[in-house]
């Protein structure tokens, strides 16, 4: 079922809404004229009239039961934010220049995570187009936006939208999303969106007054869970997946990143995300191009990424957290947190061959036993990174690597990510080092709501005491502060920095043992007491040896290289790379002795 304000042409437009438990709703016309719509209920709790002279542009509320005006639950454009009226807009009216699109094939995906709001300093869809041939040059080809489903104010990490059919005003609306869109397939990029089916924010949110969108069955951190198994929850999930579906169709968007879905609660036969996937296959098959969904779970289960066949939901990927900790850890000794979890190359290294670490073992954060075995799931299925919005924002300082590890330990970070056998992941401003910071801010109205927040957030950093300032979520500088300095990428450091992940994507793309992903055709090992390990993948007649020391002092070891020409194809440590000098030969024939520069990073290929 579509529902919103669906406009036919002709300055005709259907209405639909949800509301099940209602007796009378009627479309309040605002602009430019006004005038009352009765709507006659249907089936499965549906309300609809089909009305001419409503011209694109038109602002509309729904009354309920003959008193209060609220937006549409799908609206379309929420141009005066999310206590204003809704707009009818028409979805054909915009060109698309994308006719012969086919996105960028997952496995072949370089994603980089960005925020619409602090990616460019005017902070729109628009201003992000000029930036595009530089993430071109660095080999980008998949962009990740961060939510952009309508959220009160101006500033917003996005997980707190109450209109997931609506593109933020602030950003540019639907007009500006549409011509980032067709602007990144023109130039080759794939645009994966992030979306939000777990929970929606509080302010704006009037969707209890239409109907049971929200059930009290399970207890949530961020208040009642969405309906997906209750009494009536068929046309809760019908929500949802017409948005899915309605970003792939209307908006053109080639995948979807679906935000923390173990905080999606139900119990039933057939699981949302399994309904979401088949939905999402077949639109697939209509379009005649490849739609993908990708998972954000920090439950480490397979089924996540199993066919339906085999009792598994059937989603094409999955952000792989256990490879995040083990390398940060290592990187930073940190131990705090989920980090006590980490910290040992015996992590990096299973992280390496299976995608989890914690496959059903003991984890000592959580106190309970974790995850499941995901040795058998392909490569392609996992998203790996060093820095996400979530990693650094929430820190107290909101630090970036940059501000915590030094140059070298940066390099080493990004080797780790882009010669591993997954997708490779980069969040914006890690490709040159950017030094500010990512904080979480907000702009609501509500007083009583910001200061609930300020408090929350005070004590999640109550665990970083004495480690800096915290930051007012609410303030406009918190935000101002996180606007990324792009003028820097050309300067010293972060001008070899950014060539170094330049150069590493390519050696992805043209060494065929690195453009197979393929946990089978891998080998990993470690030196624990020197904080060294080494990895060999090939393919056919190609073959890569990697040796990465998170050591910070100079090691020595017996190497144990397999049979042939090890010819060095790229060393940290080389002052090309602003590195204090090699100490590895160019060429390895036997197994001999060798010493490698603290915090570096190699690769050999035959």
């Amino acid at each position: 079922m579509k529902i919103g304000a669906n406009y036919l042409g002709n300055n005709q437009c259907e209405f639909t809404v949800w509301a099940p438990t209602l007796n009378q709703v009627a479309v309040q016309i605002a602009h430019p004229d006004k005038r009352l719509l009765p709507m006659q209920k249907t089936a499965a709790g549906y309300w609809q009239t089909t009305a001419a002279d409503i011209p694109p542009g038109t602002l509309y509320t729904y009354q309920l039961e003959a008193k209060g005006d609220r937006p549409d639950p799908a609206s379309k454009y929420q141009p005066q934010g999310v206590h204003g009226p809704s707009q009818v807009i028409d979805e054909s009216a915009f060109t698309w220049k994308d006719t012969d699109w086919q996105g960028v094939p997952l496995p072949e995906m370089v994603i980089y995570e960005l925020h619409a709001g602090t990616f460019t300093q005017a902070g729109t869809f628009e201003a992000i187009i000029p930036q595009l041939k530089q993430l071109k040059e660095l080999g980008i080809n998949a962009i990740e936006i961060m939510p952009v489903a309508q959220f009160p104010g101006e500033r917003n990490w996005g997980y707190d939208g109450v209109y997931p059919y609506a593109v933020q005003n602030s950003y540019g609306g639907p007009e500006g999303f549409k011509k980032l869109i067709d602007a990144c397939h023109q130039q080759g990029f794939s645009v994966i969106l992030d979306v939000v089916f777990n929970h929606l924010g509080p302010e704006g949110n009037y969707l209890r007054e239409f109907g049971p969108y929200f059930t009290s069955k399970y207890g949530s951190i961020w208040g009642d869970p969405l309906n997906f198994d209750d009494a009536y929850s068929d046309e809760v999930r019908n929500y949802f997946i017409e948005n899915a579906l309605y970003w792939f169709r209307d908006y053109h968007i080639d995948a979807l990143r679906l935000d923390a879905i173990q905080a999606i609660f139900e119990v039933g036969a057939r699981p949302f995300l399994q309904q979401l996937a088949d939905e999402t296959a077949e639109l697939s098959q209509q379009l005649g191009r490849q739609l993908y969904l990708i998972a954000e779970s920090d439950l480490n289960d397979v089924r996540v990424l199993r066919p339906k066949e085999l009792g598994g939901f059937g989603l094409d990927a999955q952000w792989c957290d256990d490879f995040h900790h083990a390398l940060h850890a290592l990187l930073t000794g940190e131990n705090d947190r989920y980090y006590q979890d980490f910290g040992k190359c015996e992590h990096l290294e299973k992280a390496f061959r299976e995608s989890f670490v914690y496959s059903g073992q003991y984890a000592p954060h959580r106190k309970r036993k974790h995850g499941s075995c995901a040795q058998e799931q392909p490569a392609h299925q996992f998203v790996v990174f060093s820095q996400t919005h979530d990693q650094i924002g929430n820190r107290i300082l909101g630090d970036r690597l940059s501000q915590i590890v030094d140059f070298e330990a940066l390099k080493l970070a990004a080797g780790t990510v882009l010669i591993s056998p997954y997708i490779p992941f980069l969040f914006m401003g890690e490709e040159y080092g950017e030094s500010a910071p990512f904080f979480y801010f907000v702009s609501h109205s509500d007083e009583n709501l910001i200061e609930a927040i300020r408090k929350d957030k005070q004590q999640e950093f109550k665990i970083f005491e004495g480690r800096g300032e915290f930051q007012d979520p609410q303030s406009p500088d918190t935000f101002q502060k996180c606007k990324l300095n792009w003028e820097k990428q050309t300067e010293g450091k972060h001008k070899i920095l950014w060539e170094w992940h330049q150069h590493l994507i390519q050696l992805r793309r043209t060494v065929p043992a690195l453009k197979k992903l393929d946990k089978n055709s891998l080998e990993v090992s470690s030196i624990e007491s020197e904080k060294i390990l080494f990895l060999r993948r090939w393919t056919d007649d190609s073959q890569i040896f990697c040796i990465l020391n998170f050591n910070k002092k100079q090691v020595t070891f017996n190497a144990a290289l397999p049979q042939g020409n090890w010819q060095k194809i790229l060393d940290s440590a080389e002052p090309k790379w602003m590195g204090a000098g090699s100490t590895l030969p160019e060429k390895i024939t036997s197994e001999p002795e060798l010493t490698v520069k603290p915090q570096s990073f190699a690769v050999y290929e035959v």
